[in-house]
């Protein structure tokens, strides 16, 4: 295989966070979604070069967010177009895409969509849930009631079921459950969030609340460390570590009392994982941020508009990968005052 790149602390680029779109059905706290998407977004033709460009560069794995990616109205277009990069020979110069992920609030993920998706080729979903009660989904989400949100409860169960009758198989790691944790917010939803989840069969991920973007209140009290939510699903739970893997986000966890079974957290505040960080997110829009809590990103339309030009689109985004030296999570403290403001996380997409 061509060499791959490394940024300026040794990082391989690996993982592309592809957000489709600004906008979503919910409007929870910590992400503060737009209602309307920035103009000029990127074309199906224009995610597909950019998808190819970084395959070409070391990214092995596509996960496709949003706001909501289910409001894209291409998005099974787009994964059935990306084909052709998974069925590459794993020592094909050009690169090789081994994974194509999703991740969904599930509101919109009906039963018909779910056998879409998997037909398209798409290898797994993650779905977001922060409670287990209207009242506390209505909370989480944004919306104006209990009633609201246990309108939402409903269809993210229903989704939960749809995916797996579809063939995204929980004991394969292909269905997952996502929950942002915050103090005030659903700290109380520790509990049943993780016996849904062990009812289910699904794997947890507990996620600590982020200072990315402007709008979303961070306020450090408002962090419920990854450690104490462990805790307090052990003490009723054992469980044992089983740690984190290279370049990944999720420090996991076994159940004692149900083989294979895991529960995650994500605690990207308390106990960063920059040291192997090898994600670039591109925004709807196709501006490319080589951090989560970066403030500056690199616009690439200059390189697809008015025409594609492949190669000069692929230096450019060896540069930008070259150059990057982005460890902002754990330059926190000793640099907060140099951090520039971050961009939102509707734009980013986690």
């Amino acid at each position: 295989m061509a060499e791959r790149p490394l940024d300026l602390h040794g990082r391989p680029l690996g993982v592309l966070r592809l957000s489709l779109t600004a906008r979503c059905n919910l409007a929870c706290p910590y992400c503060c979604p737009d209602v309307e998407d920035p103009p000029e977004l990127l074309t199906l033709p224009e995610r597909l070069a950019l998808v190819e460009a970084t395959v070409g560069l070391g990214v092995h794995t596509l996960r496709l967010t949003g706001g909501e990616p289910l409001l894209h109205r291409r998005l099974e277009e787009l994964i059935a177009a990306l084909q052709p990069l998974r069925q590459r020979e794993p020592n094909d110069p050009r690169g090789a895409l081994r994974e194509i992920a999703l991740t969904s609030n599930g509101v919109l993920l009906g039963a018909e969509r779910a056998r879409q998706l998997k037909a398209a080729g798409l290898d797994r979903i993650t779905l977001s849930l922060d409670g287990t009660d209207g009242a506390s989904v209505a909370r989480m989400a944004g919306l104006g009631g209990a009633a609201a949100g246990g309108a939402v409860l409903e269809k993210v169960l229903a989704a939960i079921q749809h995916a797996r009758e579809a063939g995204f198989d929980p004991a394969r790691g292909q269905l997952k459950l996502n929950a942002v944790i915050t103090r005030s917010g659903n700290a109380d939803q520790l509990l049943p969030l993780a016996e849904l989840a062990r009812q289910q069969g699904l794997e947890l991920r507990l996620i600590e609340f982020m200072d990315v973007g402007n709008r979303n209140g961070w306020a450090p009290e408002q962090v419920l460390p990854a450690a104490e939510m462990v805790a307090r699903i052990g003490a009723t739970w054992p469980l044992e570590p089983v740690g984190r893997s290279p370049h990944g986000t999720a420090s996991r966890w076994r159940y004692r009392d149900r083989d294979g079974l895991h529960l995650a957290v994500v605690a990207s505040i308390t106990a960063p994982f920059c040291g192997d960080c090898n994600r670039l997110r591109i925004t709807a829009d196709g501006v490319a941020y080589s951090c989560l809590f970066a403030g500056n990103g690199t616009d690439l339309r200059p390189w697809l508009r008015p025409r594609l030009e492949p190669a000069e689109l692929r230096d450019a985004l060896e540069g930008l990968w070259r150059a990057r030296r982005d460890r902002w999570s754990e330059e926190r403290q000793e640099a907060a005052d140099q951090r520039p403001a971050p961009a939102e996380m509707a734009y980013l997409g986690g």
